[in-house]
């Protein structure tokens, strides 16, 4: 069952995941079944769906994105929860460490400590005239400090302040995102550039920002794998890549192995993506020592 239905970008990889199922020998319909409950940028469905499996009585508990597993970890104990595009799950107190996460819970992150400092120095190359950032984020999600900052929001506004950048983060509320304000302020407030976070709304919306973006000729670092967008510069670790090996986990599971005894996989490959396109259009020229280095440039 799938309600409501995914977006492109989630239907490929819940597409991934499928076929790395098969691969291990699960047949759809007939040796496994997916009951996939997707909440469209509204957080507040989380617990309800998480409560929903958890009474069904499933065998496992896949779950993309911090919301959506911290609502699972809240709502079981004893089903298995597998877990990914999680920045942080120590943080975010989903696993007591990586190589031994405890409890029912284990996953996938690919939690890259220095890709938020990579990103500002990327962009201060790229431009450097830029003083003041914009850091997009997003309303509700777990693991806020004393000061409202959620783990991602405190790498990235500690990096840009590190750089001596003056860092402002910008939350938008889904399910019905108000990008156009958020683009408002931005400009309101003079903000030179935008780091856009790697979170659900903004992973889901990520063409309609870039396109907001490239109109007010503000240049953007999208996190890595979304390149698609088409962003000024994608840097970083692939949220994409977290998925296939969740299959590979679960049936470990199945078979015995208890979740908490399994260490959480760390994505690592970084890639650096540069819009060529995009640049013109905003008017910045990138300097040739990036594109010598880029993985690929788009023209």
């Amino acid at each position: 069952m799938v309600n409501p239905p995914p977006g492109p970008l989630i239907e490929q990889y819940l597409g991934i995941v499928r076929q790395e199922f098969a691969k291990l020998g699960y047949v759809d319909g007939k040796s496994i079944a997916f009951d996939i409950r997707f909440a469209r940028g509204d957080l507040a469905k989380h617990p309800e769906f998480a409560a929903d499996l958890v009474k069904d009585n499933v065998d496992a508990i896949l779950t993309f994105g911090g919301p959506a597993s911290a609502a699972a970890k809240n709502a079981t104990s004893t089903i298995p929860i597998v877990f990914s595009v999680v920045t942080d799950p120590v943080a975010l107190k989903l696993a007591a460490s990586m190589q031994k996460p405890g409890g029912n819970v284990t996953g996938f992150t690919n939690l890259d400590p220095g890709q938020a400092a990579s990103q500002i120095e990327l962009l201060k190359e790229a431009i450097p005239s830029v003083t003041r950032i914009a850091i997009l984020s997003e309303e509700g999600l777990p693991g806020a400090d004393s000061n409202g900052l959620v783990p991602i929001e405190r790498d990235n506004s500690g990096a840009a302040q590190a750089r001596g950048l003056h860092a402002q983060v910008i939350r938008i509320k889904g399910p019905m995102p108000d990008y156009d304000g958020a683009f408002a302020t931005m400009l309101k407030d003079n903000l030179q550039a935008l780091i856009v976070l790697e979170v659900p709304q903004q992973i889901g919306n990520r063409k309609r920002i870039a396109d907001l973006a490239t109109k007010q000729k503000l240049p953007t670092v999208f996190p890595g794998g979304l390149s698609d967008a088409g962003g000024l510069l994608t840097y970083g670790t692939t949220v994409g890549d977290t998925y296939a090996g969740m299959p590979a986990v679960v049936d470990k599971i199945l078979k015995g192995t208890p979740p908490g005894e399994i260490p959480v996989g760390v994505i690592s490959r970084r890639e650096l993506i540069v819009n060529a396109t995009t640049a013109a259009e905003i008017g910045v020229a990138i300097p040739q020592p990036i594109l010598s280095r880029a993985d690929k440039v788009i023209r």
